[in-house]
């Protein structure tokens, strides 16, 4: 069983060794580097927990203290949520982890009245692309190069949320394969 939550406080150095993990096992995937992000004091950290939106995911049966995933969500503008920092460890892909934390981005922005979750993922990453469609993702037609290696491009994708009162879309949840 898959346990998400939203981070706190002391929560600034499992979030750094798992966002430098992930930075490390697929540099090709972030905006950020790792070259980067190792330099951030633990300030930068604490900041980034204090906004809101950052999530851990666990799998007790695996362990029940090193987080087996991270996502991230940011108000974009008013009715849009951006979905960042989205990884899952090796070891815990295929455990329905990925659409755990994507479903945990989409109900934060729900609870924010967002109309729509959008999000940048490498044109290469198949298996995040896969994901985000399981999870009710389409391509939008937005394309830009990746910040942290302008040789690599990175499409957009988006789900549009129902209105408040509405029953949601079925392919929000479910486990598939790796993410």
């Amino acid at each position: 069983m898959v346990l998400v939550r939203e981070t706190v406080t002391g929560d600034w150095q499992a979030l750094r060794d798992i966002r430098l993990e992930a930075l490390r096992d697929a540099p090709a995937a972030f905006g950020s580097t790792y070259e980067r992000e190792i330099l951030r004091p633990e300030a930068h950290w604490h900041d980034r927990i204090a906004r809101g939106g950052t999530f851990l995911a666990f799998l007790p049966e695996v362990s029940a203290a090193e987080p087996a995933g991270l996502i991230g969500g940011y108000p974009e503008d008013p009715v849009t949520v951006e979905l960042v920092s989205m990884y899952v460890r090796p070891r815990a892909r295929g455990c329905g982890v990925g659409e755990a934390l994507v479903a945990t981005v989409i109900s934060w922005a729900r609870a924010r009245n967002a109309a729509s979750v959008h999000l940048w993922v490498t044109e290469t990453n198949a298996h995040a692309r896969a994901l985000y469609e399981r999870c009710g993702f389409a391509l939008t037609g937005e394309r830009q190069p990746l910040p942290s290696d302008p040789a690599l491009g990175e499409v957009a994708m988006s789900r549009t949320l129902p209105c408040r009162g509405t029953s949601p879309d079925p392919r929000s949840s479910g486990r598939s394969g790796p993410a």
